[in-house]
Parts: structure tokens; C-alpha cells; sequence
């Protein structure tokens, strides 16, 4: 029997692990810092895609270039160009501020997933294999 303090509570709310060696839960990956090669900071993550056949994360939506979260840019980034850095507590994607600056983004009221070679083109711009 539950004691009185344990009913109507779900049992899954009470599982004190959200981050193992490999597995992260995907609310402590939101509003992760992204940086550059060079250690400066760019951007957070602010959530990511995952491909509903595959089960994979395809990519992480940066915010990118705004002030308290007024103007903010949304970078769509290949899931593969990005690298876990445990100095930096963060990810860092290799590329520059201005590569990035140039890449593909988009305003939070716009819905640019679809249109039709979005997703290619993101991979044509990080030199990431289309469907990888």
C-alpha cells in the first residue's frame, strides 16, 4: 500500500535521472551556450528537430544574434556539426561568427521547415552530407 504523501503522484515523476554518461533529457539540452571554435560564445540552444521516422536528432535551433531575446535569429544546425566540449559546458559548432552570421536563419514567426530543399540547403551550407 502507498502511504498517504505517494498517492496520486506518478512514479515517473520521481525518477531523479535526466543525464547519464551518453543520454541527456532534451530540457537540460535547451538552453545550452553554442561556441565557436575559439571558445566565444555565439548562441543557446534553443530546441531541436528530431526526424519522426528515424528517431534521430536532425538539428539544434540556435538563437542567435538578439539582446534578451528581442531579435533573436533561429539557426537551424546539422545535428553533426556540432561537438560536446565538457571544458566549455557547451556545444561548439566549427565555424566562425561570420560564417554564421551569413547562414541560413529565421524570425520565431516564421515556419521555414516547409519549404521544399530547407533542409538541404542547411546541409549544403555546413558541408554536412544530405540525410546524415
Amino acid at each position: 500500500m502507498k502511504a498517504p504523501e505517494d498517492r496520486g503522484r506518478n512514479p515517473r515523476d520521481e525518477l531523479p535521472i535526466d543525464e547519464t554518461q551518453r543520454l541527456i533529457a532534451s530540457d537540460k539540452v535547451e538552453g545550452t551556450e553554442v561556441y565557436s571554435p575559439e571558445g566565444e560564445q555565439l548562441g543557446a540552444i534553443r530546441n531541436f528537430m528530431v526526424d519522426k521516422v528515424t528517431g534521430k536528432v536532425a538539428y539544434a535551433v540556435m538563437s542567435f544574434g538578439g539582446l534578451l531575446g528581442i531579435g533573436d535569429r533561429y539557426h537551424a544546425l546539422p545535428w553533426r556539426t556540432l561537438t560536446y566540449d565538457t571544458r566549455l559546458g557547451g556545444y561548439v559548432v566549427s565555424m566562425s561568427r561570420e560564417k554564421l552570421e551569413r547562414a541560413p536563419s529565421y524570425k520565431a514567426a516564421e515556419t521555414p521547415w516547409s519549404e521544399p530543399g530547407y533542409g538541404r540547403g542547411l546541409h549544403d551550407y555546413y558541408g554536412v552530407p544530405w540525410g546524415s
